[in-house]
């Protein structure tokens, strides 16, 4: 005895349709998902690197804070620690010390353990910034601000290795670290990345250097 199959029912059809459209319209989606995520990761890196120039900038500005309030004494005025700027600075006629530094500021929002690297004024680091500076500005080398005259003996040994000093050398003396433990004249981030913002010619997190030193 022959068993004939009924022929299958348009609903059966339709959700035969219905599943590969939606197969086909997840596929799609994936697509634009994997050409879409580089996209929002860059424009993500591009957001937390303006907030790090930006806490950077007020680092710089809390290091020229402390160093007029210490006289603009040379070296020895320049601050030893993070700390330091976190205290604050004594006014006189004031009780309480003048803040000059945000306690988020204090915190390098593109390394993972939000510790900025100290730069010391005759650290390789800082002359490699300098030299960075001078090619940006068409082989001008940085002015020093004028509050910072006591640290201007520095000037010409940094300026004198701007024609081709061999790397791993250091300056006056100074360590080749990329921290100190001694004053600092500026703050560098410890992350290694390539960047997507150029911060004066500069395309890597840790050789920025946000200094108060140059105009």
């Amino acid at each position: 005895m022959r068993i004939i199959k009924a022929p299958p029912s348009c609903g059966d059809s339709e959700r035969g349709y219905a599943l590969v459209s939606l197969l086909a319209l997840m596929s799609l989606l994936a697509l634009f998902a994997l050409a879409v995520a580089p996209r929002v990761q860059q424009q993500t890196q591009r957001e937390w690197e303006k907030e790090a120039i930006f806490r950077g900038d007020q680092v710089s500005e809390a290091i020229r804070a402390y160093y007029r309030s210490r006289g603009s004494q040379g070296v020895n005025a320049l601050p030893t620690s993070m700390d330091q700027l976190l205290e604050g600075v004594q006014v006189p006629g004031r009780t309480k010390r003048l803040q000059i530094l945000r306690p988020s500021a204090a915190t390098d929002p593109l390394s993972s353990d939000g510790e900025w690297r100290l730069i010391g004024p005759t650290s390789q680091d800082f002359l490699g910034f300098v030299q960075s500076l001078t090619v940006y500005t068409g082989g001008v080398p940085p002015v020093a601000r004028q509050e910072f005259a006591g640290l201007a003996t520095l000037m010409p040994r940094i300026t004198s290795g701007l024609d081709g000093e061999p790397p791993g050398t250091t300056l006056g003396g100074g360590s080749s670290s990329s921290d100190t433990s001694g004053p600092f004249i500026g703050v560098a981030s410890s992350s290694q990345r390539d960047s997507v913002i150029s911060f004066y010619g500069i395309e890597r997190h840790d050789e920025w250097i946000f200094t108060p030193m140059f105009r």
